[in-house]
């Protein structure tokens, strides 16, 4: 005979289903769950990127010279800025995409064209994070072969704070492949139902 520790375990542990296995609408509330959360993280990291990058300067005298280097002045920091305002504007919009899928009958072509945007916007991070990386590899490391030389050890609160802005990027772009992993794990277990 079972003793009543263990039957309450057991209903903690076990889901509704008879096999103990969670069911459709439970795996579907999770997904959902899910979504919104990656979604949220996502916002939060590019919002939080943008400030950072726009506040981004540390004026500095060189030799007599007044210089301000700032998020401006690199067509790979513009480019990154422009990207995170962007996946921020789409990923708000797409959480009014995302509420109507909790319902268990959402048609699995709503989930492929949640695919599609996510894959969109998870290029546009990797592309904006990579070029915003290689330009900042040049300014900490410098490149001898055509005499650049580094600036991160002038202006070394200008590329924290690119860095910082940067890796809240690839932050954003981590949440986005989850979403992508997520879509396709959703569009490949409906295909096999």
């Amino acid at each position: 005979m079972a003793s009543p520790q263990n039957t309450s375990e057991k209903s903690i542990f076990q889901a509704n289903s008879p096999g103990g296995m969670p069911t459709a609408s439970q795996s579907q509330r999770s997904l959902i769950m899910a979504q919104i959360t990656l979604r949220f993280l996502a916002i939060a990291f590019t919002v939080t990127a943008i400030p950072v990058m726009i506040t981004a300067k540390e004026p500095v005298a060189l030799l007599g010279l007044a210089i301000a280097p700032s998020y401006k002045q690199s067509s790979a920091m513009r480019f990154l800025l422009g990207v995170n305002a962007t996946v921020f504007a789409f990923t708000v919009l797409s959480m009014l995409f995302v509420w109507p899928l909790r319902r268990s009958g959402s048609k699995p072509i709503n989930y492929f064209f949640l695919l599609l945007h996510d894959m969109v916007m998870t290029l546009l991070l990797i592309s904006g994070c990579a070029a915003a990386t290689a330009v900042g590899y040049l300014s900490q490391y410098g490149q001898p072969e055509t005499y650049w030389s580094p600036i991160c050890d002038i202006v070394k609160k200008f590329c924290h704070q690119i860095l910082i802005s940067t890796v809240l990027s690839y932050l954003a772009f981590f949440c986005y492949f989850a979403l992508n992993i997520l879509s396709v794990h959703k569009l490949m277990s409906g295909a096999t139902e």
